[in-house]
């Protein structure tokens, strides 16, 4: 078996068969990257001409003149093959060294256990332990999951075999209930064109100030747009209401209570459409003072970025404009996006990021439970390794952790 430098060709004909791809190991994220000052490789084993193992190697260049060294979402092939394992990570380690690489950074798109919808581990589900082993074994190191640069806990669902009755029908009754309440208030989707990215990017902006975490600049939206729409494989949305519709539309239902009421006679059932006449009345107020606000009838409630990638949708990326949240449109977005797997044979609906050890209800836990009100199941991957190639490494870790104790003395 020979280990070789792939084309470009050679790496994404191999990747768009195998079991592990992602979007993360797609060639047009080298590209990305590329862009980004990384210079990128594609290695892979090869014998009579047929790949047995492939990954697309990105470096960076440090201090030093040495390069850092990451392949997204690890390497193409049998994790569970061990010598295949060691003999590639042996060459890969070989063709950085002579690139000067101090450092080879993986996180693999493998399960580390098998969870169910509440994080519990499935007995005798899924375990990778002896993947793990093995990279251990290697000399791969454990990265603290703080530290990992992509998602390892996720939230997914799976659509195969399955009709969007049986999925809806799945879903916890108050996540149904809302998708039901947002399509009947006229909420409407909206896919952006590359002129349009700006109305998401803002959305994002927004949300990021609010809730305090970094936000990516425009033009990384831009340049995902321009690498994987062509294949259709990314898209953007908006969420949007007409005020003037939607208050038309309460207006009636008001109206149709206002003259139930005035036919019954059972105090109970009175009461009952009283509170429903007067939930309406606020909702046209309400609307009403954002469109003197705003001076418009259409208002942008959220916008989502989605791969799609065969087998799975994945939800990227996010955000809401606060004060429009209680029209709840990111859940007839997912809703939409469900169905649109469903029938162009997508097998997996995934949520993507969630926080780890959920049971322990970390910070951010209504994000799982927006997602788990879908219906599904957690998925926890093994998580980053990083494999130490030269003595620069442990200089490295140094510096770093000299750089914290100074951050800490400065607090």
């Amino acid at each position: 078996m020979e280990f070789v430098e792939l084309t470009e060709q050679e790496y994404e004909n191999y990747w768009k068969t195998h079991p592990l791809k992602t979007f993360l190991s797609a060639k047009e994220i080298g590209k990305l990257r590329e862009k980004r000052n990384w210079k990128v490789y594609y290695v892979g084993l090869k014998e009579k001409n047929k790949i047995y193992g492939a990954a697309m190697l990105l470096g960076s260049k440090k201090k030093f003149n040495m390069h850092e060294f990451y392949s997204p979402r690890g390497f193409l092939i049998d994790y569970n093959n061990k010598s295949l394992l060691e003999l590639f990570t042996k060459e890969i380690s070989t063709f950085i060294k002579k690139k000067k690489g101090y450092i080879l950074r993986i996180d693999p798109y493998v399960i580390n256990k098998e969870r169910d919808i509440n994080g519990n581990i499935i007995e005798d589900g899924i375990n990778n332990k002896n993947i793990i082993n093995s990279l251990k074994n290697i000399g791969f190191k454990k990265v603290p999951s703080k530290n990992n640069e992509q998602v390892s806990w996720m939230f997914s669902l799976d659509l195969e075999g399955k009709t969007e009755d049986e999925i809806l029908n799945e879903m916890k009754p108050n996540t149904r209930n809302i998708i039901r309440k947002a399509e009947k208030s006229g909420i409407t989707i909206k896919e952006l064109s590359f002129d349009e990215l700006p109305k998401f990017n803002n959305i994002i902006k927004d949300t990021g100030k609010r809730r305090n975490f970094t936000t990516r600049e425009k033009d990384y939206y831009e340049d995902m747009y321009i690498l994987f729409h062509p294949k259709n494989e990314v898209k953007y949305y908006i969420t949007e209401l007409n005020l003037k519709d939607y208050v038309e539309k309460l207006t009636k239902e008001k109206h149709e209570k206002e003259i139930k009421l005035e036919k019954i006679k059972k105090c109970g059932k009175k009461e009952e459409l009283k509170k429903d006449i007067d939930l309406l009345t606020n909702k046209i107020v309400d609307a009403e003072a954002i469109r003197n606000k705003t001076n418009s009838d259409i208002i942008t409630l959220s916008g989502s970025m989605f791969m799609l990638i065969q087998p799975e949708i994945i939800y990227l990326s996010s955000g809401n404009y606060e004060e429009y949240m209680k029209f709840n449109s990111q859940y007839l977005l997912q809703w939409e996006l469900i169905k649109y797997g469903i029938k162009n044979g997508f097998k997996k609906h995934n949520f993507y990021g969630i926080p780890e050890n959920i049971n322990n209800h970390p910070d951010n836990y209504g994000i799982y439970e927006f997602k788990k009100g879908f219906n599904g199941y957690v998925e926890e991957l093994i998580g980053e390794y990083e494999l130490p190639l030269s003595i620069y490494y442990y200089i490295f870790k140094l510096f770093n952790k000299l750089k914290e104790v100074k951050y800490a003395l400065h607090l």
